[in-house]
């Protein structure tokens, strides 16, 4: 196969990243690797679609992931028309270009829409994708599974939701990843409240969640794939992260640490919540971060860490994943 993993810009890659990860595996079962930067597309006319990009060949030698990513960098870049895509695989995050290139994510999934309709297989599904550019993504799932919410610029609105609540809130941007401006509100600690939500809402909504007693032993992310637990031999694609003293973010690169994650009956009934609809949106991987029985976040564009739940269960999470997406491509072909 001809896989095409859409990513920001290479130089931005990481040799620990999920993205990086699997395109390594791909590569030592044997299929090419394309790397195509949000700003790399190209239509040429004539219903030609493509991406410049830097590609990785099949018989070349990678010796692992931090090769990989040095052999990209030293690519010149070539077009490749989206026909002979097998795969285009969107990897990126929307929010690294929000500020400097503004236009870069959007027209990005408007390029893949385009390659789609080609035929062309897009993971994940760049229609739906749209509609999941941030958390109120969330809101289309069963009100049990979520955290009382709300969406607003309005400081007022931000001070009611306190009121309501039993202690605390937790404070965030409607479009962020990273960990990046989350805060924890208490009722008797408001001081800097005003500050803090016209912070946030400088660059676009702020989103009040209420915060989850549960939360004091991290959160656990958690892998599907096309609709499913990540998972084999009862092993789950899981991380338990666990964030430090006095830090309320369980992000990794936030300092958080990762462990093995004890799955029961209480986290898998709230997946099975949301799979059909994820499975139905053409949400093919997704990263479920969930603390008690509440689902605080559905990544579906980048979601990480899955080499550290391959590490932490000694499974080979990476290579089951670009398994079934052989046999995606494979029964797409015999339609």
């Amino acid at each position: 196969m001809k896989i095409a993993f859409l990513i920001n810009q290479t130089h931005k890659e990481a040799a620990a990243f999920t993205t990086t990860l699997l395109a390594f595996r791909a590569h030592e079962l044997g299929h090419t690797i394309l790397y195509i930067g949000l700003a790399d597309f190209a239509y040429l006319g004539k219903k030609t679609v493509g991406a410049h990009c830097r590609v990785i060949e099949p018989a070349e030698t990678i010796l692992d992931q931090e090769d990989l990513l040095e052999k990209l960098k030293e690519k010149e870049k070539i077009f490749v028309d989206s026909e002979s895509m097998d795969v285009l695989w969107i990897r990126h995050d929307p929010v690294l270009d929000m500020i400097n290139r503004p236009w870069a994510s959007s027209t990005a999934l408007q390029f893949a829409r385009l390659i789609k309709r080609q035929g062309t297989l897009v993971i994940n599904d760049p229609d739906q994708l749209i509609e999941a550019n941030n958390k109120l993504y969330l809101e289309n799932f069963p009100k049990e599974i979520r955290p009382k919410t709300i969406v607003t610029r309005n400081y007022d609105d931000v001070v009611q939701f306190l009121e309501k609540q039993e202690d605390q809130i937790i404070l965030k941007p409607l479009k962020g990843s990273g960990g990046k401006n989350v805060f924890l509100v208490k009722k008797d600690e408001r001081h800097n409240l005003k500050q803090i939500v016209e912070g946030i809402a400088r660059d676009g909504y702020v989103l009040a969640q209420e915060y989850l007693p549960a939360a004091t032993k991290g959160d656990i992310r958690f892998f599907l794939l096309n609709g499913a637990p990540l998972e084999k031999n009862g092993a789950y694609a899981c991380v338990n992260r666990v964030q430090q003293e006095g830090e309320i973010r369980s992000n990794i690169h936030q300092g958080a640490k990762a462990q093995s994650a004890e799955i029961d009956d209480t986290i898998l009934q709230t997946v099975e919540k949301v799979s059909k609809k994820l499975k139905d949106d053409g949400m093919y991987f997704v990263g479920l971060d969930i603390v008690g029985d509440k689902i605080m976040e559905i990544n579906v564009f980048s979601p990480g860490a899955l080499g550290l739940a391959s590490e932490l269960s000694k499974t080979d999470f990476a290579t089951i994943v670009i398994n079934d997406l052989e046999e995606q491509v494979k029964q797409r072909k015999n339609i």
